[in-house]
């Protein structure tokens, strides 16, 4: 297994084997769709539909010449420079201070925090019910200072560990903001048993550009974790 983190990176690069233009082209299409207006594909007319909800992008890649069972699986990380989940709810597990914090970013339009402090955990008496409505299916991601992030398990249990959701930790003297932006800018690609992946790389409401330069670099940067790279790309 190979295991890549990568930090946002320096300007965009068109320097990859994509059609800027056959890009474009697909993402205005694609926004034009989604506010309702009738695009051109294969040559006949599709009428757009708009949605009650902001639609996420998705980038789909298929790959060749790669055998999960035999090549090193791969599991990268790369922030992009525009958020790619707007939607997602985070819970702050948190001191005094972090609380605080929480509270204040999920009163701002664009965001969705709540925070939870070690007294409110405790309320749930390691009740595998309680937590799991309450937290595990309630939240997707949870955030926690770094010393209430130890006690956690002990507090309410296992359920946020096998839900896939354990508290990301947090230092004490930082701030809550930088590293919410950051987890929603953040795309994953990770090598299973199929040889197709997906990651949500932005959503509807950004625009055109944005998009476009969010595509061109997570698409570079999940070819630069193939063996053969574009030769591993299949579509």
């Amino acid at each position: 297994l190979v295991v890549v983190s990568q930090p946002a990176p320096p300007p965009v690069s068109i320097m990859s084997k994509l059609d800027q233009e056959l890009v474009v082209q697909a993402i205005d299409n694609m926004l034009k769709y989604a506010s309702g207006e009738t695009i051109l594909v294969d040559g006949e007319e599709k009428k757009g539909k708009t949605r009650g909800f902001v639609e996420t992008v998705e980038l789909q890649i298929s790959l060749k010449n790669y055998d999960p069972s035999k090549d090193k699986r791969f599991n990268g990380t790369i922030r992009l420079r525009h958020p790619t989940r707007p939607k997602l709810s985070f819970c702050v597990l948190g001191n005094e201070k972090h609380c605080q914090e929480a509270r204040e970013l999920g009163a701002k339009e664009g965001y969705s925090v709540d925070a939870k402090s070690e007294d409110d955990l405790k309320k749930l008496n390691k009740n595998k019910k309680l937590v799991k409505r309450t937290l595990a299916k309630k939240y997707d991601m949870f955030l926690a200072s770094q010393k209430l992030s130890k006690k956690v398990p002990r507090i309410i249990g296992p359920g946020l560990n096998r839900a896939g959701k354990m508290p990301i930790p947090v230092p004490e003297a930082d701030a809550i903001q930088p590293k919410v932006d950051e987890l929603i800018s953040t795309v994953k690609f990770q090598m299973k048993k199929v040889l197709c992946l997906n990651a949500a790389i932005g959503h509807v409401g950004l625009s055109a550009e944005d998009i476009r330069q969010n595509v061109t670099l997570a698409i570079n940067f999940l070819v630069s974790l193939l063996k053969k790279n574009w030769q591993n790309v299949k579509a």
